[in-house]
């Protein structure tokens, strides 16, 4: 089973055309196994994170790969490479899909905030969920035209792509409640500029073998 092939049999007349993305969200690191808020901080992946990273690149290895885009931060670009050598690609890195600036809060465990402020949008310089949004969807959209064949893997950070999903998919819960863990993806289409959530919160590391069908739940914002 294929990238190329998911979503067959799903009703839609439509299924095979246009342009498929896969929005991965990067493994996991020290910091996020201590419930830390990474931001701009560059940590490397640990070994959790390397397994979910080599998990994702033989999920994809049978499917039409012809592009890898990444966050520049190393979290993001070591996850995206194995994928890429798989298919003898390199990273392209894209700054717009950076994690989002949690300025001063970098490293703080997230309860620590939440306790303090209510939300991370309440907290005193944090970037804008909106601005997050934003500038995301522009690299998505880019990364979308310029493919000429095959899928796009586009690898970001959680907050990036919650963000991204709750706006493409708006029967998703709010993004703080979208389910996007370490190693995750996401499969979305787009056509005619329209774009579609076809899958969220796929975990290979998890399921190693590539689903017949994919659907997503609106309720619950994650696969069944």
């Amino acid at each position: 089973m294929t990238i190329g092939s998911i979503g067959q049999g799903s009703g839609d007349s439509h299924a095979e055309d246009g342009v498929s993305i896969v929005l991965v969200r990067h493994g996991r690191t020290e910091l996020n196994a201590a419930g830390r808020l990474r931001g701009r901080l560059d940590p490397d992946l640990d070994d959790t994170g390397r397994h979910e990273a080599r998990s994702l690149a033989s999920w994809l290895a049978a499917s039409p790969v012809s592009r890898v885009v990444s966050s520049p931060l190393r979290r993001a670009v070591e996850t995206a490479t194995p994928i890429a050598s798989r298919h003898d690609l390199q990273v392209d890195l894209d700054c717009r899909l950076i994690d989002r600036d949690y300025a001063g809060f970098a490293g703080t465990p997230r309860g620590e905030v939440l306790s303090e402020w209510g939300s991370l949008e309440n907290a005193p310089n944090v970037e804008p969920l909106g601005e997050v949004y934003l500038r995301a969807r522009h690299a998505l959209d880019e990364t979308a035209e310029q493919l000429e064949q095959g899928c796009a893997v586009v690898v970001a950070h959680d907050a990036v792509n919650r963000a991204l999903l709750a706006q493409l998919l708006p029967g998703l819960p709010p993004p703080e409640a979208i389910e996007q863990p370490t190693g995750c993806l996401n499969l979305l289409r787009v056509r005619s500029g329209q774009w579609r959530v076809v899958a969220v919160a796929l975990r290979p590391a998890k399921f190693p073998v590539a689903p017949s069908r994919w659907s997503v739940s609106a309720d619950a914002g994650h696969l069944r």
